[in-house]
């Protein structure tokens, strides 16, 4: 069973940055896409980033050149490093392993000054 654990979201203000993490387990995490997703108020949820094994990365065109994803293989966590946030950028954010249904928690992020 696929478990995720999200963390350090928080409230900041535009301009700002902030480091989102998700520790996995169940799943042997050095094989594995790994990718967040955030959902808005009001919004469906959508794909932010993903990452393969082989550290190839993907963005949304929205966060392209502002957000990086990276994992640490031994720690078996994938991050999200979000700088020059937008007001727009305010959703819960989750990690996810692609073709298995496990959510995590989501993590708050609020951009707001």
């Amino acid at each position: 069973q696929v478990q995720l654990v999200e963390s350090g979201g928080g409230l900041v203000q535009p301009g700002g940055s902030l480091r989102l993490s998700c520790a996995a387990s169940g799943i042997i995490f050095s094989t594995a896409v790994m990718a967040w997703y955030r959902q808005a108020p009001g919004k469906q949820r959508e794909s932010v980033a993903s990452i393969t094994r082989g550290g190839n990365t993907n963005y949304a065109d929205s966060v392209k050149g502002r957000f990086t994803i990276s994992r640490d293989n031994a720690k078996a966590t994938v991050y999200l490093q979000m700088d020059s946030l937008k007001p727009e950028d305010t959703a819960v954010y989750y990690c996810k392993v692609p073709g298995f249904s496990s959510w995590g928690q989501g993590t708050q992020v609020t951009v707001s000054s």
